[in-house]
Protein backbone atom coordinates (compact mmCIF):
# COMPACT_ATOMS: atom_id res chain seq x y z
CA UNK A 1 0.00 0.00 0.00
CA UNK A 2 2.76 2.41 0.82
CA UNK A 3 4.13 1.86 -2.82
CA UNK A 4 1.12 3.02 -4.13
CA UNK A 5 0.89 5.90 -2.20
CA UNK A 6 4.18 6.93 -3.05
CA UNK A 7 3.52 6.24 -6.87
CA UNK A 8 0.39 7.96 -6.78
CA UNK A 9 1.87 11.19 -5.46
CA UNK A 10 4.98 11.06 -7.91
CA UNK A 11 2.19 10.80 -10.69
CA UNK A 12 -0.13 13.35 -10.08
CA UNK A 13 3.39 15.60 -9.69
CA UNK A 14 4.24 14.97 -12.96
CA UNK A 15 0.84 15.47 -14.08
CA UNK A 16 0.50 18.72 -12.02
CA UNK A 17 3.96 19.82 -13.85
CA UNK A 18 2.40 19.06 -17.35
CA UNK A 19 -0.63 21.04 -16.43
CA UNK A 20 1.40 23.61 -15.44
CA UNK A 21 3.32 23.55 -18.67
CA UNK A 22 0.61 23.29 -20.62
CA UNK A 23 -0.74 26.84 -18.79
CA UNK A 24 2.16 28.18 -18.81
CA UNK A 25 2.68 28.10 -22.58
CA UNK A 26 -0.65 29.23 -23.11
CA UNK A 27 -0.45 32.45 -20.70
CA UNK A 28 3.10 33.20 -23.43
CA UNK A 29 0.85 33.19 -25.98
CA UNK A 30 -1.87 35.22 -24.68
CA UNK A 31 0.65 37.69 -23.48
CA UNK A 32 2.35 37.50 -27.12
CA UNK A 33 -0.69 38.09 -28.97
CA UNK A 34 -1.88 40.86 -27.08
CA UNK A 35 1.32 42.98 -27.79
CA UNK A 36 1.31 41.92 -31.48
CA UNK A 37 -2.02 43.48 -31.18
CA UNK A 38 -0.80 46.47 -29.48
CA UNK A 39 2.33 46.64 -31.34
CA UNK A 40 0.03 46.88 -34.36
CA UNK A 41 -2.61 49.54 -33.04
CA UNK A 42 0.59 51.75 -31.91
CA UNK A 43 2.47 51.21 -35.36
CA UNK A 44 0.20 50.11 -38.26
CA UNK A 45 1.95 48.79 -41.20
CA UNK A 46 0.84 49.79 -44.61
CA UNK A 47 -0.81 46.52 -46.65
CA UNK A 48 -2.03 45.40 -49.73
CA UNK A 49 -3.00 41.83 -47.81
CA UNK A 50 -3.35 40.26 -44.50
CA UNK A 51 -3.25 36.63 -43.10
CA UNK A 52 -4.05 36.65 -39.43
CA UNK A 53 -4.21 32.74 -38.39
CA UNK A 54 -5.99 33.97 -34.69
CA UNK A 55 -5.01 30.50 -33.18
CA UNK A 56 -1.73 31.17 -33.41
CA UNK A 57 -1.38 34.21 -33.03
CA UNK A 58 1.24 34.76 -36.34
CA UNK A 59 0.25 37.54 -38.63
CA UNK A 60 1.47 38.46 -42.32
CA UNK A 61 1.21 41.67 -43.68
CA UNK A 62 1.74 42.45 -47.32
CA UNK A 63 3.51 45.44 -48.51
CA UNK A 64 3.97 44.41 -51.74
CA UNK A 65 2.14 41.74 -53.83
CA UNK A 66 4.29 40.22 -57.04
CA UNK A 67 2.12 37.84 -58.30
CA UNK A 68 4.27 35.80 -60.05
CA UNK A 69 3.05 33.01 -59.00
CA UNK A 70 5.92 31.23 -57.91
CA UNK A 71 5.25 29.92 -54.90
CA UNK A 72 8.29 28.04 -52.18
CA UNK A 73 7.81 23.98 -52.50
CA UNK A 74 9.96 21.85 -49.83
CA UNK A 75 13.35 21.66 -50.29
CA UNK A 76 13.43 24.78 -52.83
CA UNK A 77 16.61 27.16 -52.21
CA UNK A 78 14.70 30.49 -50.90
CA UNK A 79 16.62 33.67 -51.13
CA UNK A 80 15.38 36.31 -48.51
CA UNK A 81 15.93 39.80 -47.51
CA UNK A 82 14.84 40.15 -44.11
CA UNK A 83 15.39 42.62 -40.73
CA UNK A 84 14.35 40.86 -37.69
CA UNK A 85 12.72 43.49 -34.73
CA UNK A 86 11.55 43.04 -31.16
CA UNK A 87 7.76 44.99 -30.62
CA UNK A 88 10.03 48.35 -29.64
CA UNK A 89 11.52 48.13 -33.10
CA UNK A 90 15.16 47.51 -31.83
CA UNK A 91 16.79 45.56 -34.91
CA UNK A 92 18.45 42.43 -34.22
CA UNK A 93 19.17 41.18 -37.30
CA UNK A 94 19.23 41.90 -40.86
CA UNK A 95 20.48 41.35 -44.25
CA UNK A 96 20.39 44.71 -45.81
CA UNK A 97 23.61 46.26 -45.46
CA UNK A 98 21.88 50.01 -45.07
CA UNK A 99 19.70 48.65 -42.46
CA UNK A 100 22.54 47.47 -40.22
CA UNK A 101 24.70 50.47 -40.64
CA UNK A 102 21.17 52.49 -39.39
CA UNK A 103 20.65 50.60 -36.16
CA UNK A 104 24.72 49.95 -35.10
CA UNK A 105 24.24 46.04 -36.20
CA UNK A 106 26.77 46.74 -39.16
CA UNK A 107 29.60 43.68 -38.90
CA UNK A 108 32.13 44.20 -41.37
CA UNK A 109 33.10 40.43 -41.66
CA UNK A 110 29.53 39.79 -42.75
CA UNK A 111 28.55 39.55 -46.42
CA UNK A 112 24.91 42.01 -46.64
CA UNK A 113 22.89 39.47 -49.19
CA UNK A 114 19.64 37.75 -49.37
CA UNK A 115 19.91 34.86 -47.00
CA UNK A 116 19.42 30.94 -48.92
CA UNK A 117 16.87 29.17 -47.34
CA UNK A 118 16.31 25.52 -47.73
CA UNK A 119 12.80 25.90 -47.63
CA UNK A 120 11.15 23.01 -45.82
CA UNK A 121 13.75 21.81 -43.05
CA UNK A 122 14.20 24.04 -40.43
CA UNK A 123 16.78 26.39 -41.25
CA UNK A 124 15.03 29.43 -39.95
CA UNK A 125 12.41 30.01 -36.87
CA UNK A 126 9.11 28.29 -37.35
CA UNK A 127 7.10 32.09 -37.65
CA UNK A 128 9.45 32.95 -40.63
CA UNK A 129 9.22 29.48 -42.54
CA UNK A 130 5.89 29.80 -42.48
CA UNK A 131 5.43 33.66 -43.97
CA UNK A 132 7.61 32.41 -46.41
CA UNK A 133 5.42 29.57 -47.24
CA UNK A 134 2.11 31.66 -48.42
CA UNK A 135 4.83 34.17 -50.21
CA UNK A 136 5.56 34.27 -53.70
CA UNK A 137 8.41 35.28 -55.10
CA UNK A 138 9.16 38.70 -55.53
CA UNK A 139 6.60 40.08 -52.37
CA UNK A 140 7.20 42.19 -49.63
CA UNK A 141 5.99 41.10 -46.48
CA UNK A 142 5.89 41.91 -42.61
CA UNK A 143 5.48 39.34 -40.22
CA UNK A 144 4.88 39.05 -36.45
CA UNK A 145 4.23 35.99 -34.40
CA UNK A 146 4.06 34.58 -30.43
CA UNK A 147 7.55 33.87 -29.07
CA UNK A 148 6.89 29.75 -29.63
CA UNK A 149 7.20 30.44 -33.39
CA UNK A 150 11.03 32.24 -32.64
CA UNK A 151 12.78 31.78 -29.96
CA UNK A 152 10.63 30.97 -27.07
CA UNK A 153 12.56 30.61 -24.14
CA UNK A 154 16.17 30.33 -25.27
CA UNK A 155 18.27 32.68 -23.30
CA UNK A 156 21.11 32.01 -25.64
CA UNK A 157 20.40 34.97 -28.05
CA UNK A 158 21.86 38.51 -26.19
CA UNK A 159 19.81 40.58 -28.41
CA UNK A 160 16.33 38.46 -27.85
CA UNK A 161 15.06 38.24 -24.38
CA UNK A 162 13.79 35.28 -23.36
CA UNK A 163 9.34 34.81 -24.85
CA UNK A 164 10.00 37.65 -27.01
CA UNK A 165 7.23 38.20 -29.67
CA UNK A 166 8.90 39.01 -32.93
CA UNK A 167 8.38 40.96 -36.13
CA UNK A 168 10.81 39.99 -39.52
CA UNK A 169 10.41 42.77 -43.07
CA UNK A 170 10.78 40.05 -45.13
CA UNK A 171 11.23 40.32 -49.30
CA UNK A 172 11.26 36.88 -50.79
CA UNK A 173 13.95 37.63 -53.56
CA UNK A 174 13.95 34.37 -55.65
CA UNK A 175 12.54 30.89 -55.35
CA UNK A 176 15.25 28.35 -56.74
CA UNK A 177 13.69 25.33 -57.79
CA UNK A 178 14.81 21.93 -57.70
CA UNK A 179 15.32 20.58 -60.89
CA UNK A 180 15.60 17.35 -62.45
CA UNK A 181 19.60 17.06 -61.73
CA UNK A 182 19.39 18.18 -58.56
CA UNK A 183 19.14 15.75 -55.62
CA UNK A 184 16.01 15.90 -53.01
CA UNK A 185 17.29 14.93 -50.30
CA UNK A 186 19.78 17.31 -49.35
Amino acid sequence: MKNFSVVAVALILVLAGCISDEANLELILDRDKQAIETYLQENPIPSVKEFIDEPTGVRVIWQELSESGIKPEIGDTLFVNYTGKLLNNNVFDTSIESVARENNRFNPNRDYEPIAVLFGYGQVILGFEFALSIMEEGDKATTLFPSLYGYGSDDGRPDIPQNSPLLFELELVRVGKITSEEPENI
